[in-house]
């Protein structure tokens, strides 16, 4: 939907504060539903369960005491660290000393007292997660007992969660009230400050409403100031007022103050607003804080900065940060989201100058143990023991599996005692998630790699492929350790690879997947950490012999006899192998955006301006100016240019006009589509992605039949033919997706030649996480034997650390430049708020390196070749060394001479003639 101008002065209304409530003290308890009275609303049961009881109806066997009220009660603790917990990150600050108080007891099996502890789970981004200790207190079964203690935060973490626990595992924990205040008024000043920066600090201007709605305006809509709603049951959290944006019809609606020339070009600020909805029968929506940028020629861009999903029940905090590249003219942020009808509520907004992050240090992990696998009695020799049923299935042990490691284990492994040939047979599944499960929460270690190896089949009887995941429970998320699509015929291997960077509560693996009814089987599961450098050995070796090539300079034309003996140094200036990044259009604004890309890349490929939704967002309306200023960008730096993409087959990815046309009319946008892309680029894209992610989408074949896509191909073909058209698409090389095995790829290829379709390139995006060489290797073993060049055209890896989104990246670049199938790697970006996901900038937002931008520096130095020597008695100086631009310097007994040539590519021995 297109958004509306920014109109100063929209709509405001001003109601007489309530002054019921207004002078809010520190003494304001920051657990909200503290006392149960509205169930476990805010609370969460942590691997446990709860519900609250009345103390009027029900009270705890062996507590005498009744009182009103209500209380909640802990039940199937099966660990002493289970119990209630409450993200309580928006309501406490750096600096302030806070007081705990709670009402707790116990029930169940119990001889005497036990202790009820308090608990912070502290997680910081760049380190982890960290435990606080902050109350305690013995409690028996006669009464209830008081939990008291105090705690400051030194340092801000990213998220801070409130817990208590500590009875033994079969124990209920019972919690009648919990409470936690600011105990230092003196240096928080109250609650009503919370941690908001000095007023100097932040640019937003009237930023908690205590002058009104001066400098806030609607945004389409109105917006009025209140102090409470609801019958008063809706207070600031902050401060005396919040306002709210009432009568929205449109999901763009909302409150908005424009701080133009309070913003600064290429510094990145920090943004963080409070807000909640109210009214409409919404419960909850996501809400979002988004500028409105316009610059000196008019042109308009959207910057999404922060969402959350609010609630009509209590306030969140929505945190996100900016920067921009240009210099506009006009900037306004706003805050946007809901559906027409339901009021926005906005209590406070923070927009200060980012502090800068100090770099994670590289975690420090202790016998890390590599290639050991964590899998209890994983050959069976104990019959099942360690291992469970994940449900109300069967596990039985059999005979008759493989000897043999799965090739990518062997592969990282090396040589390896054979597996037993037993394996798990799970039958009497009723669903698909049933299988045999194992806990292995304390033998996992944050921040190593695991790779994951099993073989697995199907009993008779399954119709069809079935297909068959190794996954992880972590606290109850689903983390995928590895997929494959498997039948009864035989065993199938499977492959994978995770890494966990926050410590869990709770760990478990499991195997699961096929229909219901269908028996499953399992040999030789194991996980293990990788040694990443002992693969980076064996890849060195390889990187020599597959990119290097035998280099000859011939030199003639010496001043005074020959030139034996004479001294050569010789350096290379330039790899010629492609290494690209994505661009979008407002990064070339930024000077030091430019320059790092200038140098360090020679290919790139745009993030959004050549898509369809992008040229042609109304019917009609081109727009080429972005995509024509990043081409005029890239030529002057010679810099090779990739098409992405013609037409993109995920139906999500379509613009609203395109999927209301009729079969005929879509045809006849999808021809027009390629005239107008590939006549008006004729000849300036080295590549073209034709159709992006069809093994993931099917909107034009669904609608204009099979021979949709080979048509685009040669329809390309014959309108520009000196692209190399690609097909491209998502998780070919890590194992984690059966839709897109290196195997559909291939079939989905030679389906596409076939039909006629000109496909001259392989592309596989590479957003990969936690990745494993031999499993990356295995999948670019597999698609060479199409004969056609591999490229990654999208890589990125993400991790919290920099030294271990580096170490990720180092793996991904050194398989890449090792395998021969491989042509080139594009980077899906490298600058901080300007990549698709978070942390995984090599570049922080201000222009600072990070660790995993200098290891890419680093490698692009590696794979430079220097030589030096003497000129032998046939005038002529040997090395080996990388496609690319060299300079050479010839040391003669009155000069030094220095010459610039090139080595091209190729699998011959190579002669450079040099004359003196």
């Amino acid at each position: 939907m297109e958004k509306p101008k920014y109109n100063a002065g929209d709509n405001v209304e001003i109601v007489a504060p309530n002054t019921k409530d207004s002078n809010r003290s520190c003494t304001t308890n920051i657990i909200l539903n503290h006392d149960f009275s509205e169930g476990l609303h805010l609370w969460h049961p942590n691997c446990c369960d709860g519900h609250v009881v009345s103390a009027e109806s029900a009270y705890p066997d062996g507590i005498s005491e009744k009182s009103g009220g209500s209380y909640a009660v802990v039940t199937n603790r099966k660990e002493c660290w289970q119990g209630l917990e409450q993200d309580i990150t928006a309501r406490v600050c750096q600096g302030s000393t806070y007081t705990v108080s709670a009402c707790v007891g116990v029930s169940g099996p119990l001889q005497g007292s036990t202790e009820v502890l308090a608990t912070l789970k502290l997680e910081y981004q760049a380190t982890g997660t960290s435990y606080l200790r902050i109350g305690r207190a013995s409690v028996s079964k006669e009464r209830w007992g008081k939990l008291e203690g105090t705690f400051s935060l030194p340092t801000m973490p990213d998220r801070v969660v409130f817990y208590l626990e500590g009875p033994s595992p079969g124990i209920d924990l019972l919690i009648k009230s919990a409470l936690i205040t600011c105990s230092n008024p003196s240096e928080s000043e109250s609650v009503s400050h919370g941690c908001f920066p000095a007023e100097d600090e932040n640019i937003i201007l009237n930023p908690r409403f205590e002058d009104g709605v001066n400098n806030w305006s609607g945004r389409g809509c109105k917006i009025v100031l209140h102090d409470s709603i609801g019958d008063g049951k809706i207070v600031p959290l902050y401060g005396k007022y919040f306002v709210a944006a009432t009568e929205r019809t449109q999901n763009w609606n909302g409150v908005q103050q424009e701080i133009s020339g309070r913003v600064q070009r290429k510094l990145a600020y920090d943004v963080t607003a409070v807000v909640r909805i109210f009214g409409n029968n919404v419960t909850s929506s996501d809400v979002r804080v988004t500028l409105w940028v316009q610059t000196p020629n008019l042109r308009e861009q959207y910057i999404g900065v922060a969402n959350a999903q609010a609630t009509d029940k209590d306030w969140v905090q929505l945190q996100g940060k900016f920067l921009l590249n240009g210099s506009p003219s006009k900037v306004v942020i706003y805050i946007e989201g809901p559906p027409s009808g339901t009021d926005i509520l906005l209590n406070s907004l923070i927009v200060k100058h980012a502090e800068k992050t100090p770099p994670s240090p590289p975690p420090v992990i202790e016998n890390p143990a590599f290639g050991v696998n964590i899998i209890e009695n994983s050959n069976l020799n104990g019959g099942t023991n360690g291992w469970f049923p994940l449900g109300n299935c069967t596990l039985s042990v059999g005979t008759g599996s493989p000897h043999v490691l799965p090739p990518m284990a062997r592969d990282t492994l090396g040589p390896h005692e054979p597996l037993s040939g037993r394996y798990i047979l799970v039958t009497n599944r009723t669903q698909n998630w049933m299988g045999p499960a194992q806990m292995i929460t304390d033998k996992l270690k944050l921040f190593l790699t695991y790779q994951v190896s099993a073989w697995v089949r199907v009993g008779p009887g399954a119709t069809g492929l079935q297909n068959v995941n190794v996954a992880l429970g972590v606290d109850n998320q689903w983390v995928n350790g590895g997929q494959a699509e498997v039948n009864g015929e035989r065993w199938h291997e499977i492959g994978g690879s995770f890494r966990i960077e926050k410590q869990p509560s709770k760990v478990m693996v499991y195997v699961q997947g096929p229909a219901p009814g269908v028996d499953l089987m399992i040999a030789g599961l194991q996980i293990f950490p990788v040694d990443r450098q002992a693969r980076f050995r064996y890849l060195r070796l390889q990187t020599d012999k597959i990119r290097k090539q035998d280099v000859t300079l011939k030199f003639s034309g010496a001043d005074s006899g020959s030139p034996f003996g004479t001294l050569v140094k010789v350096r290379q200036t330039n790899n010629a192998f492609p290494f690209g990044s994505c661009v979008n259009r407002t990064n070339i604004d930024n000077e030091d955006f430019v320059d790092f890309f200038s140098k360090n890349f020679n290919w790139a490929v745009f993030g959004n301006e050549l898509k369809w939704y992008w040229t042609e967002a109304q019917q009609g309306k081109f727009n080429y100016q972005d995509a024509d200023e990043i081409l005029d960008l890239c030529k002057s730096h010679n810099i090779e240019t990739r098409g992405h993409c013609i037409f993109w087959e995920v139906e999500g990815t379509v613009q609203s006009w395109i999927r209301n046309l009729n079969k005929t009319d879509l045809s006849t946008a999808v021809q027009n589509r390629l005239s107008g892309l590939l006549t008006r680029y004729k000849g300036k894209f080295r590549h073209y992605d034709v159709n992006n992610e069809m093994l993931h989408g099917s909107f034009y074949q669904d609608r204009l039949g099979k021979d949709i896509r080979a048509n685009m191909f040669k329809t390309a073909h014959q309108l520009d033919p000196s692209p190399i058209l690609f097909v491209n698409d998502y998780h070919i090389e890590d194992g984690c997706d059966t839709r897109s095995s290196p195997e559909k790829y291939i079939e989905h290829v030679l389906d596409l030649q076939e039909q006629g379709a000109p496909v001259g390139g392989i592309g596989i995006q590479g957003h990969i996480d936690s990745p494993v060489g031999s499993v990356v290797c295995s999948a670019l073993d597999k698609l060479g034997i199409l004969g056609l060049p591999i490229w990654f055209t999208e890589l990125d890896v993400s991790s919290i650390n920099e030294h271990v989104r580096a170490d990720d990246l180092e793996v991904m670049l050194r398989e890449c430049f090792a395998h021969p199938a491989v042509d080139g790697i594009t980077l899906w970006g490298f600058w901080e708020l300007f990549m698709s996901r978070d942390n995984s900038h090599l570049v922080n937002a201000e222009g600072d390196i990070n660790e995993a931008g200098a290891r890419y520096l680093a490698l692009k130095k590696e794979w430079l070749s220097h030589a030096n020597g003497d000129i032998n008695d046939q005038g002529e100086f040997q090395f080996r060394g990388f496609p690319g631009t060299y300079n050479v310097q010839i040391f003669t007994a009155s000069k030094k001479v220095s010459k610039t040539f090139v080595v091209e590519k190729g699998d011959l021995p190579l002669v450079v003639s040099i004359d003196l």
